[in-house]
């Protein structure tokens, strides 16, 4: 087990209907540990599964000979192809199906097949024991926050947050440069290359640098688990965020969510990603801000960098972040700059 001292000590959590009662305490402000799952080589194994909505077999088969291209195995999970309405099956197929990729022992990483909803009604029940003693890559974004959130504040274990099996091209070879950055960037993430993002600057950035934990993902998931046992902490973090499909009040409640949480106050630094596809304003209600006045407001009183239009969220830039991992933000006049922290 790769051990490296920059995050927070990982606790212990429950067993099976229990969970409720015996899920641990969020690890401590103070304390600086994280694991490192082991990174991936040739010959491993990575399974997939669908923890939130479904997919079916041949949606999957990009991904599967991609990956395979790559060197690794490939373990499909048995929510593959089923569903209950818009879920990849009932959610004691989906807690059944990611507990025992979590158990099985041959498998090295978890890649979630896609968003959609469904993650935070099976997380309590999910038995960590395993996991938190042979921890594993999990693998996903969107809807997949919640387990990025909960896995990071309860174990204090890397994650990665990434484009899943639904976003790989049919044709690797004839997709847009960018595609293939961004799926290559899983690869590199998951064999251990340490990550650098380059990215042009916005006028609207606040300069600065800042150094912390990477954590965040979907914004309405970071507000949804306020409160909760997989609520993240943000003291001293970088906090990244993304969006799809919301109306800009809906954002903006979002945002306010986490400012009433105190979870803006403390940052080192805060990325903002694509918020792509806004619904538009209903006619004569119309909220009169954009995305940028709404982050503008929010962070006003504090001093950290913020970045705007990051190259991470529901669009064809959407890089592999390490989740729980120390990076280094510079947010500069004429660029910006993400790069993880080897020590």
């Amino acid at each position: 087990m790769n051990r490296k001292h920059f995050l927070s000590s990982l606790a212990i959590t429950s067993l099976g209907l229990s969970a409720f009662s015996h899920l641990p305490a969020p690890i401590a402000e103070d304390e600086n540990f994280t694991i490192l799952p082991p990174y991936l080589k040739p010959g491993d194994t990575i399974g997939i599964t669908c923890p939130a909505g479904h997919i079916t077999q041949e949606e999957i088969m990009p991904a599967i000979r991609t990956m395979q291209s790559w060197g690794f195995k490939i373990r499909v999970g048995s929510t593959v192809g089923k569903s209950d309405f818009s879920f990849g099956g009932t959610d004691a197929e989906r807690l059944q199906d990611l507990q025992a990729m979590l158990d099985d022992p041959s498998i090295q990483a978890i890649m979630c097949a896609r968003g959609g909803y469904g993650s935070a009604r099976i997380i309590d029940q999910v038995n960590f024991n395993n996991f938190r003693q042979h921890p594993k890559w999990v693998i996903g974004f969107s809807d997949i926050t919640v387990l990025h959130c909960h896995i990071n504040r309860l174990f204090g274990i890397a994650s990665l947050h990434s484009k899943m099996c639904n976003s790989f091209p049919d044709d690797f070879a004839k997709a847009e440069s960018v595609v293939q950055e961004t799926i290559l960037s899983i690869q590199q993430a998951l064999t251990g290359k340490p990550m650098q993002y380059l990215t042009p600057a916005d006028p609207n950035n606040r300069t600065g640098t800042g150094k912390g934990v990477l954590i965040g993902g979907n914004l309405s998931m970071l507000a949804s688990v306020l409160g909760t046992n997989s609520e993240i902490n943000t003291i001293g973090k970088i906090l990244f965020v993304e969006e799809v499909s919301e109306y800009l009040y809906t954002i903006d409640r979002y945002f306010n969510s986490l400012q009433r949480a105190h979870k803006l106050d403390n940052l080192a630094g805060l990325v903002i990603g694509g918020f792509n596809r806004l619904k538009p304003d209903d006619p004569g209600e119309e909220f009169g801000r954009t995305v940028f006045d709404i982050v503008k407001e929010k962070v006003k009183d504090f001093s950290f960098p913020v970045c705007f239009n990051f190259p991470v969220g529901h669009q064809k830039g959407n890089y592999a972040l390490k989740c729980g991992v120390m990076h280094q933000l510079e947010v500069q006049n004429n660029r910006v700059s993400l790069k993880e922290i080897i020590s």
